[in-house]
């Protein structure tokens, strides 16, 4: 059962504001009695155990009449603060703290503000404190006291202007004593209790249900069970007569293959015997009738005749089978050298045509240089010897001739460089003279100018007049002969023939150029030439040693070395005495 024990007021309604005016206040077990004139605070005191345990002001109260008035206290802000000290339920230490402040702006109405609270309680010998901002201090209150904010509103700290409630509508004291009962939540219970029944009834059906299909299934579980160990027994039987005939099954079955293999072995012996039999008898008997129908008449003589006979007959097979083998070789023979003198015939007429080919430019070339000599074809030997000889005199001529012309060329272009360098030398000169001839006359000029300003001046001074007139006289003279001394358009005539020489001497060294490209054009000839005549000695070389290589076997065929056309008369003759010997073979077998 929870009890409280100290309560402390400061700055609540008549008590001050100071901590001097703070009041505590202990309370009795089990009764405390509070005695006092009227304006003493015994309702104040009430007040503030109501304030301090549900957080309600008391009635047409919003706060600011409940802290002393800051006017009283000659203070523009007042605190107020009530502190609770009691035992909850579980009889651990509780202490309650509630702030408030009022503050005076002017003539205005104080304004109330609630300050933070704060519930400390004792476990383990240790202060453990909860501050209003962390949780609702009037819900731990209730929880702490053990009872409910309708029974402290209503019953315990009921205001004395509110006492007589009981005597109120009926309404209103319906939802006061609800409130107090918990009324409401009994219903509310009683309603859960009730949607809880109708569920579990519900589930109850349909377990009911479901244990009926659980019964069947098990039903049916244990005949399942019984035939599973029925055929588990039924299993166990078949496995050990299979691991019986396992054991004898192998030998009885090898014996009996190895039976029938014996006999399968013999019947396919004497069915290939049978069938080998059958051929020969069947050889035999086509032999035989074959025989029959040849054999134009019957042999009269003895054995030993026909078998001399026979001999007679192979002896000579044999002799004519051995002059086909040397027909044929001799054919064989034959064709190879076909073959070799078509191949040195194609290579004849490719050389032919190269020699006509040379023929041809040895005959443009000759013409182009104006060689005689040379205009009807073919050369022989002598001939391109004599033209290679020619045109190599010519091309070291022309290239001597080339390189001498280059040599003049190379050495007039350093004589016309150096008179254009000595020209522009003297040009560079001149014209340095010529500024210098300027700068001089401008100076002359500006003593010009300078005498006459004097002159005009000095107008009174014959003398000094003549004098300025002789200077004016020799300077006159010395500009014209600087003038004179410096001939401009002789130079710009000089320095265009220079020009035109030099233009000359360019088109010269182009024909040069051209000249030049001619002779290696000529060069590339002789070098065809050269490659040809090589070409031709080779062909030549390997004709010579085919001839050689054949030449025993023609001549011992021929008795000769043949030519084409004899050649080709022996191996079409030899190709027919081989056809008709094949034919002789044909008709003796």
């Amino acid at each position: 059962m929870a009890r409280i024990e100290k309560m402390s007021i400061l700055g609540v309604r008549s008590f001050g504001v100071e901590d001097k005016d703070k009041q505590i206040i202990s309370f009795f077990n089990p009764l405390t009695v509070l005695v006092g004139p009227n304006g003493a605070g015994k309702t104040t005191i009430i007040e503030c155990l109501k304030y301090v345990t549900a957080g309600e002001f008391p009635p047409g109260s919003k706060g600011n009449t409940f802290v002393h008035d800051p006017k009283d206290a000659h203070e523009t802000e007042v605190r107020a603060q009530i502190r609770l000290q009691f035992t909850d339920l579980n009889g651990e230490k509780v202490a309650v703290q509630r702030s408030m402040q009022s503050t005076q702006k002017g003539k205005k109405t104080p304004e109330f503000k609630t300050l933070e609270g704060v519930i400390t309680r004792i476990k383990y010998g240790e202060k453990v404190s909860l501050s209003s901002k962390c949780a609702e201090l009037d819900r731990e209150m209730i929880s702490a006291l053990g009872v409910s904010k309708a029974v402290l509103d209503h019953v315990i700290f009921c205001h004395q202007e509110e006492s007589n409630w009981p005597l109120g509508e009926g309404k209103a004291l319906k939802t006061k004593f609800d409130a107090i009962f918990s009324a409401t939540r009994y219903i509310k219970v009683l309603e859960t209790l009730r949607q809880l029944r109708l569920k579990q009834s519900n589930q109850v059906r349909e377990c009911q249900v479901e244990l009926k299909f659980l019964k069947l299934n098990k039903e049916k579980a244990k005949e399942i069970r019984d035939l599973l160990s029925t055929k588990e027994t039924q299993l166990a039987s078949s496995k050990e007569t299979h691991d019986s005939h396992e054991v004898s099954l192998p030998v009885l079955l090898q014996n009996r293959l190895a039976d029938i293999d014996d006999n399968l072995g013999k019947v396919m012996k004497l069915d290939n015997e049978i069938k080998a039999l059958d051929s020969r008898k069947r050889q035999m008997e086509e032999d035989n009738q074959e025989l029959e129908e040849k054999m134009e008449q019957v042999f009269q003589g003895s054995d030993e005749q026909l078998q001399e006979i026979y001999q007679n007959h192979q002896r000579t097979v044999k002799e004519k089978e051995r002059k086909l083998t040397d027909s044929q070789r001799d054919v064989e023979r034959a064709s190879d050298l076909l073959v070799e003198q078509g191949r040195l015939q194609l290579e004849s007429d490719q050389h032919t045509q190269n020699i006509k080919a040379r023929d041809s430019q040895v005959r443009a070339l000759a013409a182009y240089l104006e060689m005689e000599g040379y205009d009807r074809t073919p050369f022989n030997d002598r001939q391109l010897q004599s033209f290679h000889l020619q045109v190599q005199e010519r091309l070291d001529q022309e290239t001597e001739a080339a390189e001498q012309v280059m040599r003049d060329m190379q050495e007039k272009e350093a004589l016309k460089q150096r008179s254009i360098d000595e020209i522009r030398d003297k040009k560079t000169s001149l014209e340095s003279t010529m500024e210098l001839k300027k700068d001089l006359q401008n100076k002359k000029q500006q003593e010009l100018k300078n005498v006459r300003s004097g002159l005009q001046r000095l107008e009174g001074s014959s003398t000094r007049l003549q004098e300025l007139e002789m200077e004016l006289t020799n300077a006159e003279r010395e500009l014209e002969s600087a003038v004179e001394s410096s001939n401009v358009d002789g130079l710009k005539a000089e320095v265009l023939e220079l020009q035109k020489s030099k233009a000359e001497l360019e088109r010269k060294l182009r024909q040069l150029d051209q000249e030049m490209e001619t002779l290696n054009t000529h060069t590339s000839v002789r070098t065809q030439m050269d490659m040809l005549k090589k070409d031709k000695t080779d062909k030549e070389e390997q004709v010579r040693k085919i001839k050689s290589r054949h030449n025993e076997d023609l001549v011992s065929l021929l008795g000769h070395f043949p030519n084409k056309k004899e050649l080709e008369d022996w191996i079409h003759a030899k190709s027919k005495e081989i056809k008709s010997t094949r034919e002789k073979l044909a008709k003796i077998k």
